[in-house]
């Protein structure tokens, strides 16, 4: 059975800390790759698609994206728990709009269009991970359909990218949220661990990619792997800072990762320069020399 797909929902609430320091200064999703704002990009694809019911879920720095309202015609809906739970926030927080609808990251990139108007019926993207991987790994059976999902793996097929949800799907995936939102240990979950966790009454099938069709930067390191001109310049005040008080070029930063303090709270970036290591301090708007890389 094909499915019309009604609208599209992008999750962009995110603090996305492993993108230390860039998304410190601005959300991840208002980057620009090859030329393009990641989310922007994304934007246009569905409504090329013929997707024009767009809601995008801000949380962090929720006013860098009201100019996406005039200009691409979406509407805005506030994840206001951004800061203290998991992406189900985000699925609550939109689920008067979850019907048949593509439920996106608003930090992917496709070189091509992924999306289309009709779908037949629930999918996770994936890709394929030859060797060793630390993804999230799935089984499906003859049919395609995602039996069991776990973390890390060898030569196996891994979630990466959008997915589409078909209306027995969301309808289903709602009910369970409903009645389990307010359960303390669901505060820390991925709506994917939902998922997981009642994976035999919501079926979903896997969408397979090839590696260059889906990218996702988990860290301005890998950013710059398909990006060069990040090499030289990111746009970044606090590597700017750092660049001009040492000296150096940008692309001399490199291994950035975000520090945090005893709590889990992230304070900083930390990074190496010729081999030494260093971190920068948010607060402080300070360059510690010394500091530890955390992995």
């Amino acid at each position: 059975m094909a499915y019309k797909v009604e609208n599209a929902v992008i999750m962009a609430a995110g603090l996305s800390s492993r993108f230390a320091p860039l998304s410190y200064e601005k959300p991840k999703a208002l980057i620009t790759v090859k030329g393009e704002v990641l989310i922007e990009r994304q934007i246009r694809q569905l409504k090329e698609a013929g997707i024009h019911d767009i809601a995008i879920v801000t949380g962090y720095k929720k006013e860098k994206f009201e100019y996406l309202k005039e200009k691409c015609q979406v509407t805005l809906i506030e994840n206001p728990e951004y800061a203290t739970r998991n992406n189900n926030g985000s699925i609550y927080s939109a689920r008067e709009w979850i019907r048949n609808t593509y439920v996106c990251s608003a930090d992917n990139y496709f070189p091509e269009n992924p999306f289309e108007s009709e779908v037949e019926g629930s999918y996770y993207s994936v890709l394929y991970a030859d060797g060793k991987t630390n993804e999230w790994c799935v089984t499906e059976d003859e049919t395609g359909r995602i039996t069991s999902v776990k973390v890390g793996g060898r030569d196996s097929w891994y979630m990466m990218g959008h997915t589409f949800w078909a209306e027995p799907f969301s309808k289903r995936f709602l009910e369970i949220l409903e009645a389990e939102y307010n359960k303390p240990k669901t505060r820390n979950k991925l709506w994917e661990d939902i998922y997981i966790e009642h994976i035999e009454e919501l079926s979903m099938k896997t969408r397979k990619y090839n590696q260059d069709e889906i990218y996702e930067f988990d860290s301005l390191d890998e950013l710059r792997e398909f990006d060069e001109n990040y090499k030289t310049n990111s746009g970044s005040e606090i590597l700017k800072k750092i660049s001009d008080e040492l000296q150096i070029k940008e692309e001399e930063i490199y291994h950035l990762v975000p520090a945090k303090d005893e709590n889990g709270l992230v304070t900083g970036v930390k990074f190496e320069i010729q081999g030494k290591q260093f971190e920068y301090d948010y607060q402080l708007q300070k360059l510690i020399h010394g500091g530890k890389i955390d992995e």
